[in-house]
C-alpha cells in the first residue's frame, strides 16, 4: 500500500458522505495524548482496541507535512514529538469484501486549516463549532458521531451551513468521527478498489 495519500490515483474526484449510523461495529483510528505523548489507536474509543499492525503505512505529521517518527508499543502507535501542536496521522487497511479504508486522524483543535484529505476543522481556534473539508473544500456531512472518554455519545446533524456545534460539558477526551465514500474506483499499486471509504476523526481534551 502506498505510504502517501497523495500518490493514490482517484478514478473519480467526487465524494459521497455516507449516512452511517453510530454502531458497535464502527472502526476508526484516533489520536490521544497519554502523559503528554501522542498515541494512536485502532478500533473504537469505548470498545476493545485492535492491534496497530492491522493498519498499513501509518504516517504522522504536523501542519507543515514533515513526517514524525512512529513506532508500535503494545496496542498503540506512538508518535515521537514534544511539540505542542495539532497532530495528524493517516493509515489504510483493506477490510472484508475488499473495502479499502483510509483512516485520517487529528488530535487538537487549535488550527483552522485542514491538512488531511478529509478533516473536521474548528471554525475558530479551540472552538466548539466544526466543519468538514474534503481536499480543502467544505462538504456537508450527513452526520457526525461523537463519543467521549466519560461515556457520553451523540449523533450530530449539521446545520444549514454544514457546521456542527458540540457542547463540551464534561471533562475528558472528545472524539468526533465521520465517514465518507468515494464515488468511483481507486487504483493503488496496480489494484483496483471499487468500494473506498474515508474515515476522519478529530480528538481533543477538555480540562476541568
Amino acid at each position: 500500500m502506498q505510504s502517501s495519500f497523495r500518490r493514490t490515483r482517484f478514478a473519480a474526484a467526487a465524494l459521497a458522505l455516507a449516512a452511517t449510523a453510530w454502531s458497535a461495529h464502527a472502526e476508526y483510528v484516533w489520536l490521544e495524548k497519554v502523559n503528554d505523548a501522542p498515541r494512536a489507536y485502532v478500533g473504537e474509543l469505548s470498545a476493545q482496541r485492535q492491534s496497530p499492525s492491522t493498519v498499513v503505512a501509518p504516517r504522522a505529521y504536523l501542519a507543515d507535512s514533515k513526517d514524525l517518527p512512529v513506532s508500535i508499543d503494545g496496542d498503540a502507535l506512538v508518535v515521537d514529538t514534544k511539540q505542542n501542536a495539532d497532530i495528524r496521522l493517516v493509515a489504510s487497511r483493506v477490510a472484508e469484501k475488499g473495502v479499502l479504508n483510509y483512516y485520517q486522524a487529528r488530535y487538537g483543535r487549535s488550527e483552522t486549516k485542514a491538512v488531511n484529505d478529509l478533516e473536521l476543522v474548528p471554525t475558530e481556534a479551540n472552538g466548539n463549532t466544526f466543519k468538514l473539508l474534503w481536499k480543502g473544500n467544505t462538504v456537508a456531512a450527513s452526520q457526525v458521531n461523537v463519543e467521549t472518554s466519560a461515556g457520553w455519545s451523540r449523533v450530530l446533524k449539521p446545520s444549514k451551513d454544514g457546521t456542527v456545534t458540540l457542547p463540551t460539558q464534561f471533562p475528558g477526551l472528545y472524539l468526533l468521527e465521520v465517514t465518507a465514500r468515494v464515488n468511483g474506483s481507486v487504483t493503488v499499486d496496480g489494484k483496483k478498489y471499487d468500494d473506498v471509504r474515508h474515515t476522519a476523526t478529530l480528538t481533543f481534551d477538555v480540562k476541568n
